[in-house]
């Protein structure tokens, strides 16, 4: 008997706690509002380009992508945090970002790609740097948000990828949505 595959991590260390020394995340608009990644699971940054539509998937999967020789999904990341569909600007890109799945054999790799408006910096925070969630009044769902830091007059974002990124979770909604559909 075969063990059952544990759920995917969304980042490349496993783990959306932050080091008590400064950590790297890349910075991107979705809107108005800048959020961020911690770097080591972006893999690379691509412009915005031709996809292939995937039928009876929910709003935020914009489609698939060929990227040498690879298939990956591209999630509407706007769509995802629940802000509805992002338009395609002049600046929009897909940013390449790598989770891992452990099975009982071996960890699996598995690359999503996630549009964004634009992509800003990479910027280093310090743990100390960060604030939790506010408890209300956000333009996302709590779940969706690891904690908040202050950056000259603006506020960034940090993304809890375990929630907003996990493969199971996303399968789920696919699932639920070919379903709907189907009825």
């Amino acid at each position: 008997m075969t063990a059952a595959p544990s759920p995917v991590t969304a980042d490349a260390a496993g783990s959306d706690d932050l080091d008590p020394a400064a950590s790297q995340f890349l910075t991107f608009w979705l809107g108005e509002r800048v959020f961020a990644v911690g770097i080591e699971a972006v893999r690379e940054i691509i412009q915005y380009g031709q996809m292939t539509l995937v039928p009876r998937t929910p709003s935020f999967v914009r489609g698939v992508i060929n990227l040498r020789g690879s298939v990956v999904p591209v999630i509407d990341l706007q769509a995802r945090l629940g802000r509805g569909r992002a338009e395609v600007g002049e600046k929009t890109c897909i940013v390449i970002f790598e989770a891992h799945r452990q099975t009982s054999h071996q960890v699996e790799r598995v690359e999503l790609g996630l549009m964004v408006d634009a992509v800003s910096e990479v910027i280093d925070i310090d743990a100390a740097q960060v604030e939790p969630a506010p408890p209300f009044g956000s333009a996302v769902g709590r779940e969706f948000i690891r904690g908040v830091v202050r950056r000259q007059e603006r506020f960034i974002t940090l993304l809890e990828t375990g929630h907003a990124l996990d493969i199971e979770a996303l399968a789920t909604l696919c699932d639920q949505e070919q379903e709907r559909l189907a009825a």
